[in-house]
C-alpha cells in the first residue's frame, strides 16, 4: 500500500474574498450555496471583486483538494487526480498541491483549455457563498483517474462536486467500481446542499451499492433521503454506508458505525470563515481512519481541526498548525 487516501474531484484555483451582505444582493448572488456560472461572469465577477474588496488569499481547491491536503500535511501519504490546463493558473495549482506533499502526476497531463476558478465569498457571519467556472475540470474522465495509483491505496475519495458534469461523474462510478475490485475502500462526500437537491440521482449513482465511509452536514442528510430529522436520515443511510459522519456545525458531529453512536463535541470558537471546514472536518477524520484511531478519537481530532480552520480566512491551515494537534 502506497497511499492512504487518493482523491479525485475538481481542480479550482480558489479566490477568497471577503465581502458584503449588499454585493451579493446587488449581484443576485445566492447566499450560501455554490453556483456555477461561465467563464465570461467569472471574469467580471473577479474583476468586480478585486476592485471593491481585494483578493484575500489564493489556493490550490476544490472540495476532495482541501481533503487530501488536510490528509498530507497531517502525515498521511496521498495522491491526488484531477484536470488542469497548461497556464497560470494549472501550474499554480499543481506546484501548490507538491508543496503541501500531494503527489500527482499533473506534471504529466495538463490539457488545453482554462483551469478552473472558484470565487469565494466570505460575509461577515462568516458564511461562505461560491460561484465557480469549472473550465477544464468539467472534462475530468476515466482516462485521467491513474488507476496503478488507486490500487495501490487504502481509500479512495470522492467529492460529491463531481455530479454535475456526465463524464465526471461516469469516472467517480468508474473509480468506485476499480476500488471495490481491488479491496480499496471508498469514502464519498455528498460536499453540498445543492449536489443531493438537483443532482440526486446521479449521486445515488456513484454511491452505487454502497460506500465504506459517507461525509454529510445535517442538512445535506435530510434532504438526499427526504426526511424531516436526523434520526430518520441516519436510519436511511445506514442502508448505503457502513460509517456515517454527520456534522453539525456548533452542536459538533455524529459518527455511526455498526449502528453505534458516538456524539463529538464542537469546540467554541469565534467563526469569520467557514469555507473549507467540512472539507478540514474529513481530512482530518480520513487521516485518523488510516491511522488506526477509533471513532471517538479520530472525530476528536476532525472537529480541532475544523474549529481551528474557520477562525482563520481560507481553506487551509499550516502543517505545523495540524502537526500540533496530534
Amino acid at each position: 500500500m502506497k497511499y492512504h487516501v487518493y482523491g479525485i474531484g475538481n481542480a479550482l484555483v480558489d479566490m477568497e474574498f471577503s465581502v458584503s451582505d449588499s454585493f451579493l444582493e446587488n449581484n443576485n448572488i445566492e447566499k450560501g450555496l455554490m453556483t456555477l456560472i461561465e467563464e465570461d461572469k467569472q471574469q467580471q465577477l473577479s474583476d468586480n471583486l478585486i476592485k471593491e474588496f481585494g483578493l484575500k488569499k489564493r489556493a490550490s481547491g476544490g472540495s476532495a483538494a482541501n481533503t487530501i491536503v488536510a490528509i498530507s500535511q497531517l502525515g498521511g501519504k496521498t495522491f491526488y487526480a484531477c484536470k488542469i490546463a497548461d497556464d497560470e493558473g494549472g501550474n499554480f495549482y499543481m506546484n501548490d498541491l507538491h508543496e503541501a506533499g500531494v503527489s500527482t502526476l499533473l506534471d504529466k497531463v495538463k490539457g488545453d483549455g482554462v483551469t478552473g476558478k472558484c470565487m469565494v465569498m466570505v460575509t461577515e457571519d462568516a458564511e461562505r457563498t461560491m460561484n465557480t467556472y469549472l473550465g477544464i475540470t468539467s472534462e475530468f474522465c476515466d482516462a485521467d483517474l491513474h488507476i496503478e495509483q488507486l490500487k495501490n491505496s487504502e481509500y479512495l475519495y470522492i467529492e460529491g462536486y463531481l455530479v454535475t458534469s456526465d463524464c465526471s461523474r461516469n469516472a467517480a462510478i468508474a473509480a468506485r467500481k476499480i476500488a471495490a475490485e481491488n479491496g480499496v475502500k471508498t469514502a464519498f462526500t455528498f460536499s453540498d446542499p445543492a449536489m443531493v437537491t438537483y443532482f440526486k440521482e446521479g449521486v445515488s449513482e456513484i454511491i452505487g451499492d454502497g460506500v465504506d465511509v459517507l461525509f454529510c452536514n445535517e442538512e445535506e442528510a435530510k434532504t438526499y433521503t427526504s426526511t424531516d430529522n436526523l434520526d430518520d436520515a441516519i436510519s436511511a443511510l445506514e442502508k448505503i454506508a457502513k460509517k456515517i459522519v454527520v456534522t453539525q456545525g456548533k452542536d459538533g458531529a455524529t459518527i455511526i458505525s455498526n449502528g453505534k453512536r458516538t456524539s463529538i463535541d464542537s469546540k467554541k470558537v469565534t467563526a469569520v470563515d467557514t469555507n473549507g471546514a467540512g472539507d478540514m472536518f474529513a481530512g482530518a477524520f480520513m487521516y485518523g481512519l488510516t491511522q488506526g484511531y477509533n471513532d471517538l478519537d479520530a472525530g476528536n481530532l476532525a472537529s480541532q481541526a475544523a474549529a481551528e480552520i474557520v477562525t482563520t480566512f481560507g481553506a487551509r491551515l499550516e502543517k505545523e498548525q495540524l502537526q500540533a494537534m496530534l
